[in-house]
């Protein structure tokens, strides 16, 4: 059901479970459809503002207002799987909520919400619009989200200065890696929980979004060069063949 009162079946092109997105077909001929205009969440920090908007316990159309908490958490869903890369905010999410835009305070969509944790207070998830954007492209292309696979869950940080200035890292923000799969490409290349990458094929590597991009245009069994920081001082390039993203 739309705003308007206009009603449509929909048909499931495909899922991401990876990132909890799933993109839908409209069966029926709707037209004269307005679109939300879509933000940057690359962009986004800490304290700024965002409307999350939606049909929570049935409320039609209720809108919520907070701010974003933190970025690049880390949350395993209620099925098990671990969804990197996540928005956190304090806006106010219940059930209804989840697939309904999170905007900012210019009306532009940065991301989808997602998830709370029950129990807790002002604690709440959303997909950036940026991860969203990119599942929607691969599944409308493949049918399916084609990645490679290095076998690692990461967050995006900002980067101290001393990564600026003394090591050469030009970008704003980093990659964490918080844990790597022991069965894994990155733990046969050596990669450690802890270390930072910087960069992917010698491109500066800023979010955990712009790695995911850069390995589905590699395909698997190919080589790729991490550069990693190792005990916030150390730089290494590791090369890591690159696996299948596996079926989950």
């Amino acid at each position: 059901m739309f705003m308007d009162g206009r009603t449509a079946r929909a048909s499931v092109v495909g899922t991401d479970p990876a990132t909890d997105v799933a993109i839908l077909r409209l069966n029926n001929d709707i037209t004269s459809l307005k679109t939300l205009p879509l933000g940057d969440s690359d962009q986004l920090r800490v304290g700024q503002v965002a409307v999350a908007i939606g049909n929570p316990l049935g409320f039609q159309s209720s809108v919520s207002t907070g701010v974003v908490s933190a970025l690049g958490r880390s949350l395993r869903s209620q099925a098990g799987r671990l969804i990197d890369n996540i928005i956190q905010t304090d806006v106010a999410l219940n059930p209804g909520n989840s697939g309904g835009p999170l905007v900012d305070s210019s009306g532009r969509v940065i991301g989808v919400n997602t998830a709370i944790i029950q129990g807790a207070q002002a604690i709440s998830f959303s997909v950036p619009i940026n991860t969203a954007e990119f599942v929607a492209s691969q599944i409308m292309t493949y049918g399916t989200v084609k990645r490679g696979y290095v076998g690692i869950y990461g967050v995006t940080k900002p980067s101290p200065t001393n990564l600026v200035r003394t090591l050469g890292h030009k970008a704003s923000t980093f990659v964490e890696v918080v844990q790597v799969e022991p069965s894994g490409p990155a733990a046969a290349a050596g990669i450690l929980p802890g270390d930072w990458i910087i960069a992917f094929n010698g491109q500066a590597l800023p979010s955990l979004d712009a790695l995911y991009s850069y390995m589905t245009k590699m395909p698997p069994n190919t080589e790729a060069t991490f550069t990693i920081i190792r005990n916030g001082s150390t730089v290494q390039n590791v090369k890591v063949k690159l696996g299948l993203s596996p079926a989950k």
